[in-house]
């Protein structure tokens, strides 16, 4: 049913999500697409309005139900898309390509037209072409964020809009008098009209357009751009050679692109390794087109990212770059989708996914092999080792080569901007490392830019190399109260149980990894500590608990004090004490906190009037010195942890000289870490601090955690600062790589020589990695990867040959891990979607205190409601949810409890529910309705 109007969706696709909004037609939304469907799409539409309209689209294309096409063409009528409505109606969208060329000229005059235009104003006259709705929008903009910002919006809806609007433009522009705006629309108007005419002349015979590549190392901006809509100045400064091609689909990639692609157009398994910001996405994108060509209606190519927020910006470059084309069909998957991988595979021709979507479908069977495909693109496809997902992927890759004569495996193309892996001291051990990466991606090309260096440089700036050596505070007496009350918290534990007997510990380097290392060996400790009287036990072990993440917490605070202020440190404190206070108060906590009250003025008095942090001295000085000599300076400043990014930007806010660079901060997606901190950041908030970076009068500098430095595409910076940030080779070249522009900088600010050191020494181990490759490259015998490939395959096979062990049917008890109070039984519990467990038994709410959910989300038909603690101590046992239409549903984790068996109490911890050693029953919801309320 449909497939006429299906097919005709696809074929003229390109031109509905030029101009389609879905949140504008909700209502179809709402009334044909599941509930999670319309949330992601209007959650997509906040980053981009195409991609949203692309996913809707893909959805309609679904649906069988009775009476959808002309329940989407009637709210389109009632939506004011006439329009669209019209050429959907006839499947004529000869109006709507003629309003290509005046969109194109928007494009390229939009910085300046914006300048100098009165949207207000414009608006009375503007009526047939902007609807109702989009005036309103226009006006909050202009009073919420001025009139340049109202401009681009206008700008925005006329890009978008599917009614003639040019003339309507220019003839409120001269009613209103606003010159300059229509002058910039006349002066461009004559090459405008040519441009239409020239399209005229192509509806019948197909046009000779030429496209060239223009990119911002891998921006998220348009990835392709006619060389009709390229200004002459824009031509003669990109050096862009004047000309018509033959063929409209033909694409121009950069000499030195070409050089990375040239193995893997061939059909060869290649690595291409190259800097950031050289455009390696670009060369995938043109790898894959090529691809497409080469074996038509054949072609089955998958795109992997490692990070959920590197897919949503890679997908939206594949849509772009494809929406042209309605002939290639262009889908995503990552994680927080449930879709049936088989059939976006079967009914697409490039999918973009995380590679764990792609384990899960092959490991349930819902995909039989990797012979489905016939490409595989890897990114930061480095991380092809140990049990990382692309790993997975290659070993059943592997096995299909090594195990059977009839195979058509797909081709594997990785890219890297480091091929520096695993640990290494000299040029054979890099060598081998190398073999192994090559081995593991069944690769027998390493790509590399020789050839055209030199253009390769003139596009890729590789930031100088500085360090500054910060000594350490010559006293601190915030380090030795906190060292104090760390002792008389041990002492304390000590009288309760002696906690060196759990895990003893060499010498107490108080602030240090090492010693949080010790904390959650004595806390896994506590949780089996086994004692002949339970009441005692649990005593003792909610009490060395309490003990422990007080110490924990110090341990924390020293560090923070150590990168950032003491008032930072002592904020964070405040944070937990306060914390502890509002939770389960007793007796213990009343002694802990009282340590700290008793010296909190004294700490209040340091954190205000002690030594300032000679590392803050030194970034600031930094910092004024870059921003005095260059006021368009763009700052990425990276640190360890979520906690010293909060931290910092107090600081720079509250520093009179530096708060005029309004720092962004761009932190991951997880859990919280902190009370500082907050819980993670969305992938719309990322990619509003990225949008906000870019324009000059927003955040001039970025605080960004590791999740900046692989994959996610950072603005150009001319400036990358290295707060205490030191990782191994790869991590260098790609933190380094985010300083793009000409004459950019790369600082490592440090108290630590050790750091320091270790930053040298990548920057040597860089040197030998490229003599590796250089060597492996001229003499590719070296390579043995079907050595290392024979050889990896027979520890499979030796591994394999352990088997697992059953899972126990007996009864285990669940205890909280805290306070050993009872939750449940193992028997109670039932896994819901192979991944939730959730907990049968109604009694478990009289021993678990709750309250509502700070976020409340849905995700696969599953909605959290409130947050469930254990009703004792207040510990953290998991959430309560409802599914489908039964509420009320405790799903637990298990990290949070202690598993005791029944018969032998004995105990166990387990930090993922893969690991429990009990047999667990799938749930049915019959039985589940015989013991959980239904929603009226």
């Amino acid at each position: 049913m449909y497939e006429l109007e299906k097919e005709n969706l696809r074929r003229f696709s390109r031109y509905i999500v030029q101009v389609l909004r879905p949140s504008y037609i909700r209502v179809f939304l709402t009334a044909y697409l599941d509930e999670e469907s319309v949330e992601r799409i209007l959650s997509e539409e906040k980053s981009s309005v195409s991609s949203a309209a692309q996913m809707l689209l893909e959805k309609m294309w679904q649906l069988e139900e009775a009476g959808w096409f002309q329940a989407f063409l009637d709210t389109l009528h009632n939506s004011e898309y006439t329009g669209l409505y019209a050429a959907v109606s006839k499947w004529d969208f000869k109006e709507l390509e003629e309003l290509q060329p005046f969109k194109r000229l928007l494009d390229r005059i939009e910085p300046s037209i914006t300048k100098n235009m009165k949207p207000r104003e414009l608006l009375a006259h503007m009526s047939d072409c902007i609807t109702q709705r989009e005036c309103e929008e226009i006006r909050a903009v202009e009073d919420q964020c001025g009139c340049v910002a109202a401009s681009e919006r206008l700008v925005a809806s006329l890009r978008r809009s599917d009614k003639p609007w040019f003339k309507i433009l220019k003839m409120a522009l001269d009613t209103c008098s606003q010159k300059l705006a229509l002058q910039l629309l006349e002066l461009n108007t004559d090459e405008s009209e040519k441009c239409a005419s020239d399209d005229e002349e192509s509806m019948g015979t197909m046009a000779t357009v030429r496209f060239e590549y223009r990119e911002e190392g891998e921006s998220d901006d348009g990835l392709l751009k006619s060389i009709n809509e390229i200004s002459l100045a824009d031509r003669l400064s990109e050096g862009v050679v004047a000309g018509v091609s033959e063929r409209a689909e033909e694409r121009k990639l950069r000499e030195y692109q070409k050089e990375l692609a040239i193995a893997a157009f061939s059909g060869q398994n290649t690595i291409i390794c190259a800097p950031t910001g050289c455009g390696k996405t670009i060369v995938a994108l043109a790898i894959c087109e090529h691809h497409l060509k080469k074996f038509p209606g054949k072609a089955k190519v998958v795109f992997m990212a490692t990070k959920v927020e590197v897919y949503e910006q890679q997908y939206k470059l594949f849509i772009q770059h494809f929406s042209k084309d309605p002939d290639v069909r262009v889908t995503g998957v990552c994680g927080e989708m449930e879709v049936c991988l088989r059939t976006v595979v079967e009914s697409n021709d490039v999918v973009v996914l995380t590679p764990q979507c792609l384990v899960n479908a092959l490991q349930d069977g819902e995909l039989e092999s990797l012979q489905v495909f016939t490409l595989l693109l890897l990114d930061e496809c480095h991380n092809t080792t140990g049990k990382h997902p692309y790993n997975n992927i290659m070993n059943r890759y592997l096995d299909i080569k090594l195990t059977s004569t009839a195979h058509t495996l797909p081709q594997v193309v990785g890219l890297t901007a480091s091929v520096g892996i695993s640990s290494f001291k000299n040029q054979q051990e890099a060598e081998i490392n190398i073999c192994q990466l090559c081995a593991n991606l069944d690769a027998r090309v390493i790509s590399t830019v020789t050839t055209h260096i030199d253009e390769l440089r003139s596009y890729v700036h590789i930031p100088e190399k500085d360090f500054f050596e910060v000594p350490p505070r010559t006293s601190d007496p915030f380090i030795r109260i906190m060292c104090n009350i760390m002792s008389n918290i041990e002492e304390l534990a000590k009288k309760v149980y002696n906690i060196e007997t759990l895990s003893p510990i060499v010498n107490r380097d108080y602030g240090s990894q090492k010693y949080e290392q010790w904390i959650v060996a004595v806390q896994k400790g506590c949780k089996l500590l086994q004692l002949d009287d339970p009441e005692q036990e649990r005593r003792v072990c909610r009490a060395l608990f309490n003990y422990t993440e007080h110490l924990r917490k110090y341990n924390d605070a020293l560090i923070i004090n150590e990168d950032a202020r003491t008032k930072d440190a002592l904020d964070y404190l405040q944070a937990f004490i306060d914390q502890v206070r509002a939770a389960g108060y007793d007796d213990t906590e009343r002694k802990l906190t009282a340590f700290f009250d008793a010296q909190r003025d004294q700490l209040q008095h340091l954190a205000t009037e002690g030594q300032e942090n000679p590392k803050l001295q030194e970034l600031k000085f930094i910092l004024e010195e870059e921003y005095r000599n260059n006021d368009q300076t763009r700052t990425v400043l990276f640190v360890r942890t979520r906690a010293l990014a909060d931290a910092l930007k107090k600081w720079i806010d509250e520093t009179d000289s530096l708060k005029f660079l309004k720092p962004g901060v761009l932190i991951g997606r997880g859990r919280r870490s902190s009370q500082l901190v907050g819980s993670g950041m969305t992938l719309t908030s990322q990619k509003g601090v990225l949008d906000s970076f870019k324009s000059s009068d927003q955040n001039k500098i970025l605080i960004a955690t590791s999740v900046a430095d692989e994959g996610i595409d950072i603005p150009t910076c001319n400036l990358v600062l290295m707060y205490e940030y030191v990782g191994n080779v790869v991590k260098m070249v790609q933190v380094r790589g985010r300083g793009r522009a000409a004459g950019s900088r790369c600082f490592l600010i440090s108290s630590r020589k050790e750091r320091i050191e270790k930053e040298k020494q990548n920057m040597q181990r860089e040197k030998i990695v490229e003599k590796a490759i250089a060597s492996l490259q001229s003499s590719p015998e070296k390579l043995q990867v079907d050595l290392f490939q024979k050889n990896d395959k027979i520890k499979r096979h030796y591994m394999s040959l352990s088997p697992e062990k059953p899972r126990a049917v007996g009864s285990y008890k669940l205890l909280c891990a805290k306070c050993e109070m009872f939750a449940c039984f193992s028997h109670d519990l039932r896994v819901l979607k192979e991944c939730h467990h959730i907990v049968l038994d109604r009694s478990v709410f009289q021993r678990c205190a709750t309250e509502p959910h700070h976020n409340p989300k849905s995700f696969g038909g599953i909605t959290k409601t409130q947050k469930m603690y254990c009703k004792e101590c207040k510990h953290d046992w998991g959430i309560i949810a409802s599914y489908l239409s039964i509420r009320d549903l405790p799903i637990v984790k298990i990290d949070s409890f202690v598993i005791q068996n029944v018969e032998t109490l004995q105990k166990q911890w387990y930090r993922k529910w893969r690991d429990v050693t009990f047999a667990m029953q799938e749930v049915l919801l019959n039985d589940v309705m015989e013991d959980l309320l239904l929603v009226p």
